[in-house]
């Protein structure tokens, strides 16, 4: 937003400052306005007097000289307007051979000249339509969004290396010795802040370390891959403006999302079609793992007394069907 509000601070400044003509430059106006009416329309002060627009100020000067003969009163007596012409190439000599006019000059030479339009000159070229501007500002914002997208990636990427990180340290111990099996961990993160920004608590998330992957463990027993693919990529066509356009051309031409049949994942095809694989039991850590009293319904089972000698049931490995990993349970 405040990217937003110094663009349009910009925009308005730079209106005023082209609407703020200087004396100078209605001078020019005004002679240029002249000058295609008497010469002819698209006749410039150098081809008016025959001279390139890279002429030197001594080239500029024999110029003036040979046309002033040409124009002079006095060889034309019977011409109509001839003392006006001659005047104004008087005054448009001047221009040329001063540095500063002659420079605020070619700039309007390379950029046109504005148009009188009753309260004062506008440069009509430049007065885009209604769409015209939407669509600037449409392809704008979605560029700065697209910036705060790329932002927001990074910061979730190391914030996600952050948390692994954290996991692997509590499962793995100070060392980083990685142990094979599953472990059930809590990470931390940070502390819990209400509305007002006072501390409430901290915050936690039960997590799964199974060799060198981490998962993050709902309270439904679900499972979910945690590494960097977990962060969503920046794009382009993710901004709403073509996100907008996408959506309509779907609505015109009939189209949805849905219709295109969604390609089977690799895990998916290559999952067991029964359930009677056996898994190793998930290790819980002592010093940063939780039990299972004290986080109900975690995903983890944990042996009640009595219940050792029959046997409790094990978690299966982990298989990732529809974009969302589930348990396989052996039969008993």
């Amino acid at each position: 937003m405040r990217l937003l509000a110094l663009f349009f601070a910009f925009l308005a400044v730079l209106a005023t400052t082209v609407s703020a003509w200087e004396k100078e430059d209605h001078e020019i106006f005004d002679l240029v306005t002249e000058l295609e009416a008497a010469e002819g329309k698209g006749t410039t002060f150098y081809s008016w007097l025959d001279v390139p627009s890279t002429a030197s100020t001594n080239e500029i000067a024999k110029a003036y000289r040979k046309k002033s003969m040409l124009l002079h009163p006095d060889k034309n007596p019977d011409v109509k307007g001839i003392h006006e012409r001659f005047a104004r190439l008087g005054v448009i000599s001047t221009i040329l051979r001063n540095k500063e006019s002659r420079k605020r000059y070619d700039f309007f030479y390379k950029n046109g000249v504005p148009k009188w339009r009753g309260t004062g000159y506008y440069y009509s070229r430049f007065r885009p339509g209604l769409g015209s501007v939407f669509g600037f500002l449409g392809f704008f914002t979605s560029g700065v969004q697209f910036v705060i997208q790329k932002i927001n990636y990074r910061r979730d990427l190391e914030r996600i290396e952050l948390i692994v990180s954290k996991a692997k340290s509590a499962a793995w111990g100070p060392k980083m010795i990685p142990v094979r099996g599953k472990r059930k961990v809590r990470v931390g993160l940070g502390d819990a802040r209400d509305e007002d920004g006072a501390v409430t608590g901290s915050k936690f998330l039960d997590m799964i370390v199974e060799d060198s992957h981490v998962y993050l463990l709902e309270p439904s027993g679900d499972m979910h891959l945690i590494d960097s693919s977990t962060a969503i990529k920046p794009t382009i066509s993710n901004t709403w403006f073509l996100a907008l356009l996408k959506s309509s051309f779907r609505r015109l031409t009939g189209k949805t999302s849905g219709d295109e049949p969604l390609p089977e994942t690799p895990s998916a095809a290559s999952a067991p079609k029964t359930q009677n694989d056996s898994a190793p039991d998930v290790d819980s850590d002592d010093n940063s793992s939780t039990t299972g009293s004290e986080a109900p319904g975690s995903g983890t089972s944990t042996p009640r007394r009595g219940e050792e000698a029959k046997g409790a049931a094990r978690l299966g490995p982990t298989s990732k069907a529809g974009g969302m990993r589930r348990k396989n349970v052996r039969r008993k």
